[in-house]
């Protein structure tokens, strides 16, 4: 027997001989090539950075981010209470232009700033020491007169809620993530001297240590799994990183560590990166994973805006890595264990999410849960809660596909899933696609009526093009019309004015190789190309398998957060060989191959030692193109390309392609751009009232959700209609030229995120209701609450409140409650509080009441509403704890309930 040292020297030595083999015969023309980078065989080459493939164990990269290099001397920044963005109105930002000084002026909290100057030409040194002075005067004394401060848009901050001040902004190390300044340092000191706070750091800050040539070298033992041998050196070097990183991120207790710097099991990435790789390459450890995020026999949403689910409720990505596990292993005792779960989740979220009027369920884009980083900033946890995502409901939609199969399976009754899944499917063809567009719409999102928002949103087209959302036509119309940047496909397009790189102005491989998989489908090689160099480019240059970079530059430094070995990324770099070049799709009882090849890629493939249920696989593949000219199983022909669940052994599957053309299709590249900022609207007698935007062309205006029509104005003369409820927002529409060639131009118009919706409603429309009247009024030392009190509500307390309300007239109401919820901060934690209500004995759905700051219970905010029809006269409305409603935490679920809405329509 080998001694293990012995027998990783003979696996380097196969690896080096294979690779000197490779390299000789390697093209020399690109596999891709731009303006921007160029991707060869064995390279990497963008302006002076090179990456070069050393062997399929080796590569060396020059590679060194150039954002200290460019660092701007304008600084943008504002002031903070208690981590949030309550000081100026968005799109006004204080700023310094900083020369040699390293002192701010000082800055009076909340004085408008004028418009900042165009940006310097020279830059700002490295680890430059700097200090910003900050008058808090203005808060202070209404702290002292009022006991609160009101901040510009009616807000209040309690004196008694105070914690702290701090200064956010986009020049590193200060962060716009407003929840996170205490934790990044950002916070401001007393001076001790006329209400002056300070706050020290260092611009810019760099290490010299990051000066160096650096290299990769295969290290783990990777002998016992799946090997790779190609004619592109560059695929075969980082699939080898790749499984080594994977190897890497499996913790003691057999779960997989999400990052490097990032321990513990997230149900999205765990659950994405299964469905990409896992599944098939470390099925026990995936499955290890998936059980830490159950409770209660549910699957655990991940703490999130807002405290979590329902606010966040993409939590079923849980059932496609379930589903993908029991495909390749074939394990009917996880099939029935997954079943359970995904049932009982499901069962839930029906009660808690689903939307009658569209037949689509609500909440957060699935995995874009940043809120500002992809809404708009006057969106609330609440508002998301209700916006409906195409992401997150095709990720429903195939939630109930997976269990009408398990049900099948399982002698279950399974109709009932088919059926909603149909629901969802047709509510997403119905209201997200854009037909002038041709792709599906990001989200609805408004307050209450809701609007398309027509941004891209890269997962959620990809995944509609996978799960069959899209019919095969409306497939390759979004692959070839999708926007496409230069470095690959942004997470949403066009980006979002004023919001850092992370999810906004962001590309992360994840999601670049579901579109991959989805362009693969589609049959469109120019897109396939263009993404498999992003991944390549990438993982070659940084030497690793980063979570995200920034669109416009490339370069990993630059976004919010970002770590390297991220679990999802080497998943999405281990499918291109396993899911596009070896064609392999895991169904219930086989295998179908159908591999896609693009003809940059040409030459020999070979997967060996694949480890599938019962038997061992060597794949190879010949040649280019998406069509099978032969596929043999041990030399004989394998028919339907399907390889049956059944067999056992070592076997060998050979497919030669036909070296087909498939590059009929096209690609919507589009230059990375912005859209305006959202105009900043008002009501001022009968008057809809707004900012100029600059550069808008026009205004697009809308009513109670609908589009109304065009102005080129900034004001709209707006009639009441006595005694409805009656809403406005507004749009800014920007036309964009930019070159396609010497002498032509194209025309892109874009629209920008709605203003925050105005309502014009008269008195006699509202109708509020006191909680205390209904229930005992708590004593607990809160402020900036309606009338003589409020009611707490917990698992042990005021499980059920019937309010009986009278009303004049007959007909629809809208009906919300004024709350606050200080258990957690508004971007994590799980103790979104969560009630059911019932009108006159009819279910009318949940009302939410997502966290609004931790420990700040004098923050007073509103639920979601519910449209609900109510008699002439008493009605009895019901606000109870049932069992659906518990949340993530299970034992905090607690609210202060303020005064119930009630507003006719």
């Amino acid at each position: 027997m080998l001694t293990q040292p012995l027998f990783m020297k003979k696996t380097m030595l196969l690896f080096a001989l294979a690779g000197l083999s490779a390299c000789h015969t390697a093209q020399k023309t690109p596999l891709y090539d731009s303006y921007r980078f160029k991707v060869f065989p064995d390279k990497v080459v963008q302006g002076v950075h090179e990456a070069k493939i050393i062997s399929p164990t080796e590569i060396r990269s020059n590679y060194q981010s150039p954002a200290n290099a460019t660092f701007s001397r304008l600084i943008t920044f504002k002031i903070s209470i208690n981590e949030k963005d309550n000081e100026l109105p968005p799109g006004k930002d204080h700023w310094v232009v900083i020369g040699d000084e390293h002192e701010s002026p000082l800055i009076v909290f909340g004085s408008p700033p004028p418009p900042p100057p165009p940006p310097p030409t020279t830059f700002l040194p490295v680890n430059y020491e700097y200090t910003f002075m900050v008058d808090m005067t203005p808060v202070i004394k209404q702290f002292n007169e009022k006991g609160y401060y009101e901040a510009y848009d009616g807000t209040r901050v309690a004196k008694a809620d105070f914690k702290g001040f701090y200064v956010a902004g986009g020049a590193e190390p200060l962060s716009w993530d407003f929840v996170n300044l205490d934790n990044k340092g950002l916070k401001l000191i007393d001076s001790g001297v006329n209400n002056i706070h300070i706050l020290r750091v260092f611009l810019n800050p760099y290490d010299d240590e990051l000066e160096t040539e650096k290299t990769w070298k295969l290290s783990a033992d990777i002998s016992k799994r799946p090997q790779y041998h190609s004619d592109q050196p560059i695929v075969d070097a980082l699939f080898n990183l790749s499984l080594e990183e994977a190897t890497k991120n499996i913790e003691k207790d057999s779960t997989f560590r999400t990052g490097a710097k990032w321990g513990g099991v997230w149900t999205r990435d765990v659950s994405y990166s299964t469905l990409l790789a896992f599944a098939y390459h470390e099925p026990e450890v995936a499955k290890t994973s998936l059980r830490k995020k159950v409770k209660r026999n549910r699957i655990i949403q991940d703490t999130g805006s807002g405290g979590a689910w329902p606010v966040s409720s993409d939590r079923t990505t849980w059932a496609l890595a379930a589903w993908e596990i029991y495909k390749a292993t074939g394990d009917r005792n996880w099939l029935a264990e997954a079943f359970q779960v995904i049932k009982n989740s499901a069962d839930d979220d029906e009660k808690t999410l689903f939307d009658p009027q569209t037949g689509m369920y609500c909440g957060e884009s699935s995995f874009l849960d940043w809120r500002e980083q992809t809404y708009p900033k006057w969106m609330s946890n609440m508002d998301i809660y209700v916006s409906l995502n195409l992401g997150t409901n095709v990720v429903h939609y195939q939630t109930h596909r997976i269990l009408a199969e398990m049900a099948k399976i399982l002698g279950e009754p399974y109709q009932a899933y088919v059926f909603k899944a149909e629901t969802i499917k047709a509510g997403i063809n119905k209201h997200l696609w854009m037909p002038d567009k041709g792709y599906y719409a990001q989200y609805l999102y408004g307050r209450p009526n809701l609007t398309v928002s027509p941004r891209f949103e890269a997962l959620g087209e990809a995944l509609a093009v996978l799960f069959d959302v899209a019919d095969p036509v409306r497939a390759k119309t979004i692959v070839s019309k999708s926007p496409v940047t230069e470095y690959g496909v942004t997470c949403i397009f066009p980006q979002i004015p004023g919001i850092p790189p992370y999810h906004n102005d962001a590309i992360w491989p994840f999601v670049q190789s579901y579109w991959n998989l989805a362009a693969a489908k589609a049959g469109n090689e120019e897109a396939l190309n263009r993404g498999l160099a992003a991944i390549y480019r990438a993982g070659a240059l940084f030497l690793t398998n980063y979570e995200n970079f920034v669109a416009g530059t490339g370069d990993f430094d630059g976004t919010e957060i970002n770590s390297d070995r991220m679990l999802w990324s080497m998943a999405g770099n281990l499918a291109m060989v396993h899911r596009v070049f070896m064609g392999m799709s895991f169904e219930a009882d086989g295998i179908r191959f159908q591999p896609v090849v693009p003809k940059t890629y040409p030459g020999k493939k070979t997967l060996s030692n694949f480890h599938y249920r019962n038997a061992t696989l060597h794949i190879t593949v010949n040649g280019f193109g998406n069509q099978i000219k032969t596929i043999l199983l041990d030399g004989k022909p394998l028919k339907d390309a399907f390889l049956p669940a059944n067999l056992t052994g070592v076997h060998s599957i050979d497919i030669q392609l036909k070296n087909n053309d498939f590059s009929d299709q096209r690609v919507n590249w589009l230059p990375n751009f912005f859209t305006l900022p959202a105009p900043q609207a008002r009501r001022e007698g009968n008057l809809l009232k707004w900012d100029a935007v600059k550069d808008a062309k026009h205004y697009r205006v809308y009513k109670n959700g609908q589009y109304l029509g065009n102005t080129a104005k900034t004001e709209m003369e707006v009639s009441p209609i006595d005694g409805q409820f009656c809403e406005y927002k507004v749009s800014a529409v920007e036309e964009i030229l930019f070159p396609v060639g010497e002498l032509i131009a194209e025309e892109y118009v874009t629209e920008s995120f709605t203003s925050e919706p105005v309502v014009f409603t008269d008195a006699s429309a509202v109708k509020i209701f006191e909680m205390e009247t209904f229930a005992p009024a708590s004593k607990l030392p809160y402020s900036n609450f309606s009338g003589g009190g409020f009611v707490e509500i917990s698992t042990a307390t005021n499980r059920r409140i019937e309010c009986r309300i009278k009303v004049e007239t007959a007909g629809e109401y809208l009906l919300n409650v004024h709350y606050s919820n200080g258990s957690g901060p508004w971007n994590t934690d799980n103790k979104c509080a969560i009630r059911s209500l019932t009108v006159n004995g009819s279910y009318a759905g949940v009302l939410v009441f997502p966290q609004r700051g931790k420990d700040e219970w004098s923050d007073w905010g509103f639920s979601n509403s519910r449209s609900v029809s109510l008699q002439q006269g008493e009605n009895l409305v019901v606000i109870s704890f049932e069992d659906w409603n518990n949340n993530m935490s299970v034992d905090v679920n607690t609210a202060m309930l303020d005064y119930l809405s009630v507003v006719r329509k």
